[in-house]
């Protein structure tokens, strides 16, 4: 017996999915995907083989996942967000390559964004609606536009932090220093 929901009018191909998933209406998943515990892949998505979602992921309706694309822990697609696997696309182009979208632990992709391939957006950063992400967004970031530029940070809660002194501080308690371009908690 299943330990996971799977709605009748939906299409699922892998047998690896974990305890207290959902995937509801219309979804397609391919052979070859790895869905972690308690996912939740609202309608009308597909995920295409070798995709790799984490633990506790919220994939939110519309959204299509391609070959090999990795969804680490805790991570919020939302609605229409839109991925690519190929920056340079041509129909039956023989010498397609393929580079892989990485969406790190606890990170948020936006309503309607796009991700251009090979791009790996950083741990519990923050994608705003509608932006269009052409490179790497560092962990903790918030960033948005056309193309998206980081124009702030975020805390673990979601909460913008501010800078004071050596340091960023969220109104949540937490503390994080700045190293180079990384951002740690402290």
């Amino acid at each position: 017996m299943k330990d996971y929901f799977v709605h009748d009018s939906s299409i699922v191909e892998t047998k690896d999915v974990g305890p207290n998933s959902r995937i509801w209406a219309f979804v397609h998943i391919s052979k070859g995907v790895k869905i972690g515990r308690n996912a939740n892949i609202c309608d009308h998505c597909f995920i295409e083989s070798n995709v790799e979602v984490g633990n506790d992921v919220t994939i939110k309706c519309g959204v299509y996942l391609w070959d090999g694309m990795k969804i680490e822990d805790g991570v919020f697609i939302g609605p229409g967000a839109t991925f690519t696997d190929d920056k340079y696309p041509r129909s039956k182009n023989k010498d397609y390559k393929k580079e892989n979208i990485i969406l790190e632990k606890g990170c948020t992709i936006g309503a309607n964004s796009t991700i251009l391939a090979g791009v790996k957006i950083g741990e519990y950063s923050m994608i705003g609606a509608g932006a269009v992400v052409t490179k790497d967004i560092p962990s903790f970031s918030v960033a948005y536009g056309n193309p998206a530029k980081v124009k702030g940070y975020v805390c673990i809660c979601a909460k913008k932090m501010n800078f004071t002194k050596d340091e960023y501080k969220c109104s949540c308690g937490r503390s994080y220093i700045k190293v180079g371009d990384k951002i740690s908690l402290i």
